[in-house]
């Protein structure tokens, strides 16, 4: 079964062509020149460059891919959660391919297919707990199938790649922040900047928002006594606060429930150091560790692919009148 997926959720336009668990092309035209000018993604610009690049990427994809339009068996395409104008253009371009080829659609959740990268190239299979973070969400789920989810936990405010990208701005990084402070930072020193540990009630939930709050006051009162912030200790230190909380509350999750198998997920499990940490932390205790590729690590359609095979064959396509969204849980049905 060849699916032709599309991913436009927040700044990538990515179109792949996947055959089961198997990647034939995934081809990326990316926004970060254009949203480094300010700071951070900005939505009305990023839907108008989705508009601008998609066909365009959709040609590479199927020529890498080498397969005609006549082979395509479905189309699949991240339709939520995600930026809302964004979402539209791409789930409206999969709406026209999948009418004009006359094959089914299929709806992906973007964490979904952030697990599902999980399975490129791999023995991966559920059950599994996964631990998945982004700039938008944190959450541990039990992974019971593939289409088959229930959260434990997941953040009261902010997400994880949140923090990293709020802090790294006010540190002065370009962006994208979370990828340039792990980039630049050096041993973390909480003697030097004591970063407070959030507190949540549920014992697998996160709570971001007063970490990051703690370190940009941090960075502004080091500014207005005219004191010089060491940018590399403190993203460091940041870093380490996050990457300790995430890891723990993993293990900790993984042991209550007894799980022997533990995956990583979203854009943040690129992190040097949470890559290190949380491998270190699951050979301590027995647990294997499953983390995708850096490059399917990002946005891309090569996750919505895989991820799409998995919702087609459990039923679940859509009719053409499929509306995008801008937040849904992952078990949504």
């Amino acid at each position: 079964m060849i699916i032709l997926a599309v991913e436009s959720s927040c700044d990538e336009t990515s179109v792949a062509v996947t055959e089961s668990r198997r990647v034939l092309s995934n081809t990326v035209a990316t926004q970060i020149a254009e949203h480094k000018l300010y700071g951070g993604v900005v939505p009305e610009i990023a839907s108008r460059r989705h508009t601008e690049a998609i066909t365009e990427v959709t040609r590479r994809a199927m020529s890498e891919a080498g397969v005609s339009y006549e082979d395509i068996s479905a189309v699949a395409v991240t339709f939520a959660p995600g930026l809302i104008g964004a979402l539209l253009v791409g789930v409206n371009f999969a709406k026209g391919l999948s009418a004009s080829l006359d094959v089914p659609l299929v709806p992906v959740h973007h964490l979904r297919s952030h697990i599902a990268a999980n399975y490129i190239d791999c023995d991966l299979k559920p059950p599994f707990l996964c631990l998945t973070v982004s700039g938008g969400n944190t959450i541990i789920t039990e992974v019971n199938d593939y289409t088959s989810f229930n959260p434990l936990g997941g953040t009261v405010d902010d997400a994880a790649g949140e923090c990293f990208d709020k802090v790294a701005r006010a540190l002065g990084l370009s962006y994208p922040g979370g990828v340039n402070l792990d980039k630049i930072a050096a041993a973390a020193d909480e003697k030097l900047y004591p970063l407070p540990v959030p507190h949540t009630v549920g014992k697998y939930d996160f709570s971001f928002s007063g970490l990051k709050t703690a370190a940009v006051n941090l960075i502004h009162n080091c500014a207005q006594r005219g004191e010089e912030v060491n940018v590399p200790v403190l993203a460091g230190t940041l870093r380490h606060r996050v990457c300790k909380i995430l890891t723990e509350k993993t293990i900790a999750a993984a042991k209550d429930m007894n799980y022997k198998t533990v995956a990583l997920a979203g854009g943040v499990s690129a992190n040097s150091e949470l890559r290190e940490m949380l491998g270190a932390a699951c050979k301590e205790n027995g647990i294997r560790l499953y983390m995708p590729q850096l490059r399917y690590c990002g946005d891309n359609a090569a996750m919505v692919g895989v991820q799409g095979y998995y919702e087609y064959l459990s039923g679940n396509v859509s009719s053409l009148d499929l509306n995008a969204a801008a937040t849904m849980p992952i078990n949504y049905r």
